[in-house]
């Protein structure tokens, strides 16, 4: 892969797919359920709950890592990223994902159908462009034509709303931002003591801001300053924009409230994630979006250890993102081995404790 727009360190890229995980796995079981319901569950500390105490990852882990892959088979190219990224979105589909969204899907069947990668989206403004952009904003930190190009050629594989790509764009924004200040090497004690937090928090927010000129994104992006400059709580700024019952798929509900989770907690990986699930809705992407930028400032870590050893997915497991991100720091020219034979398995397995959590929805407490 062509590094010369920006070195960027494993710990940085290493910090955003793990965080990205973690935070997957972490608000995966509270997903659908109103911030009201989550406090009459499980009212103590927030832990994995999907499995014995153990964590799995979703869609929101699994585009990113198709994302990394692309990137190492691209060479820099973004033409070759997106006929890459296109045809791991086919076999990923065939693969029976749990929970896929349906602009996804129907991108993917249009993808199968032999429809072309730069014309295969759907007019939707959903939230799964925003789940596998930090990468992207890492790796081309230093190259904002590049990293424009690269996350507007992954919007439109599944996405052609403006708004779907504008989010995504934030997101990329925020991650290229914490590469270019250097967090990832830094301890969450220098990050905090900081000469101007409260100048840093605006530097952030302008520079996702400046995606666009949309009325409504920049009203978003006005209201986390207005809530930070108040000290407001997450779930506060969640209710600000009409989100009381709970975080929607909506590209510019889910990211405002992962970006606003990350600034107001900066540089506490364990807050960030606590208050961003704490708002209920889409947990697990609004989570792995926070997980991604909060791991990436804060390295693996700033990450509770207990979070990462009761990860045990597989065979996208946490050594496995380790590895990939060592291949996009060196700038490998090849996508990391792995076995996919075992997804297909793997996903009937996750689909039969999906089914399980579902099942306990229907019982009380409401």
């Amino acid at each position: 892969m062509d590094h010369a727009s920006t070195q960027v360190s494993h710990s940085h890229l290493a910090g955003i797919l793990l965080g990205g995980a973690v935070g997957d796995a972490l608000g995966l079981p509270a997903e659908g359920l109103s911030p009201a319901r989550q406090r009459s569950w499980w009212p103590g500390d927030l832990r994995h709950r999907f499995f014995f105490g153990h964590g799995m990852v979703s869609d929101d882990t699994e585009h990113a890592f198709m994302t990394a892959q692309a990137l190492l088979e691209s060479g820099g190219d973004v033409e070759r990223f997106r006929r890459s990224l296109g045809w791991k979105l086919r076999w990923w589909f065939l693969a029976l994902p749990v929970g896929v969204g349906l602009a996804t899907a129907r991108a993917c069947l249009r993808l199968w159908l032999g429809v072309p990668p730069e014309r295969s989206g759907v007019h939707s403004a959903g939230n799964g462009p925003a789940m596998r952009s930090a990468i992207l904003g890492a790796v081309f930190a230093e190259d904002e034509v590049r990293r424009r190009e690269f996350v507007r050629a992954s919007t439109r594989l599944t996405h052609l709303d403006p708004r779907a790509e504008i989010a995504a764009q934030a997101v990329a924004e925020a991650a290229a931002w914490i590469v270019l200040r250097g967090g990832g090497d830094r301890t969450p004690s220098e990050m905090l003591s900081e000469p101007s937090r409260a100048g840093s928090y605006a530097e952030a927010i302008l520079h996702c801001a400046r995606v666009s000129g949309d009325p409504e994104w920049l009203a978003a992006c006005h209201q986390i300053a207005t809530s930070l400059s108040r000290g407001d709580s997450v779930e506060v700024f969640a209710t600000s924009l009409g989100l009381a019952k709970g975080v929607t798929g909506y590209a510019y509900h889910t990211v405002p409230v992962a970006l606003y989770a990350w600034l107001r907690h900066r540089g506490n990986f364990h807050r960030t994630l606590a208050a961003a699930i704490r708002c209920g809705g889409d947990t697990d992407t609004v989570a792995a979006i926070a997980g991604s930028l909060a791991g990436g400032e804060v390295g693996v870590e700033g990450i509770p250890a207990d979070w990462r050893n009761r990860l045990v997915d597989w065979p996208r497991s946490p050594r496995l993102l380790n590895r990939l991100a060592e291949a996009l720091s060196c700038g490998a020219g090849r996508p990391v081995r792995w076995c996919w034979p075992s997804v297909l398995p793997r996903n009937l397995f996750f689909f039969v404790v999906v089914l399980f959590h579902g099942f306990r929805r229907l019982l009380p407490p409401y």
